[in-house]
């Protein structure tokens, strides 16, 4: 073909509104080295057709990465209020356990009696000793309580398993019962969760939501609750959190050999164990 011929569909009014001209400004169709090139009258700037299917490409990518940020933004404002929303029922179900906790014990003291508190269903182990000199089936009970090192400490859930479980470790560790403030202190401040089997600190609620999403545990209020309540999804949100790595307690330890009751430190120590969680977070 040569050089500067132009065909008569170049005339069409539909073939150059393909190529965003018009029949008045479209001057000269050329085939250079196989490539159809479109020149302009108006500043004489020549157009190859594969840099405006670039551009309409180029602008249809635009398009939907707009939307999709578009999209991202407002389902991640929707996310924070759904999260705000439930921290605020959680904080109010907290005040009203607590009341109603007053208002017993105030009801007992006027009836000249004592109020005994329901039996806890969450305790947090925390391991005091080595394992110089101990029997095997000790160490391995310490292995499936997740308790590797020295200054682990883990959550569990009370039954007759994990009793039996304690009162062979008992000597090693120390527990107690921890209360709201504990657990959300160890969670924010030394929590790390288990995805994909490495440890990761949780500095994100997408990563709750990435391993516990389908357990409708999808922030970290979520996961306090979960643990303190001891919840239907317990052991998948135990099992998400990696053990605690405390630091050595300000102020050292005791008599670690010794039990609790004795001026020691092993054992259990229920609800003292929130002061001793201070001095190791």
């Amino acid at each position: 073909m040569p050089l500067g011929f132009v065909p008569e569909t170049l005339q069409n009014t539909e073939f150059c509104l393909q190529r965003r001209l018009t029949p008045s400004n479209a001057a000269v169709l050329s085939i250079v080295e196989g490539e159809v090139i479109v020149k302009m009258e108006k500043g004489g700037a020549i157009v190859p057709e594969s840099i405006l299917k670039k551009q309409k490409r180029s602008e249809e990518w635009a398009l939907v990465k707009k939307q999709d940020l578009e999209s991202a933004k407002k389902n991640k404002a929707d996310q924070r209020k759904l999260i705000y929303n439930k921290a605020k029922l959680y904080a109010k179900e907290y005040e009203q356990q607590e009341r109603e906790l007053i208002q017993l014990k105030r009801e007992a003291r006027l009836k000249g009696g004592f109020y005994v508190n329901p039996e806890p269903k969450l305790l947090f182990l925390i391991r005091i000793r080595g394992i110089n000199a101990m029997h095997p089936q000790t160490k391995k009970i310490l292995q499936l309580l997740r308790l590797r090192q020295i200054f682990n400490g883990v959550f569990l859930k009370v039954n007759k398993a994990t009793l039996n479980m304690l009162h062979r470790v008992e000597p090693y560790v120390t527990f107690g019962y921890p209360n709201l403030k504990s657990v959300k202190e160890l969670i924010y401040k030394r929590g790390y969760g288990k995805v994909n089997k490495q440890r990761i600190a949780l500095t994100d609620n997408s990563i709750i939501e990435q391993v516990l999403g389908k357990h409708g545990i999808i922030c970290m209020e979520d996961l306090v609750h979960e643990i303190m309540t001891v919840g239907p999804h317990f052991k998948e949100a135990n099992n998400f959190i990696w053990p605690f790595q405390l630091k050595a307690p300000l102020g050292g330890l005791k008599k670690k050999r010794n039990h609790y009751v004795e001026g020691g430190d092993a054992g259990n120590r229920e609800d003292y164990i929130n002061e001793l969680i201070r001095r190791m977070n």
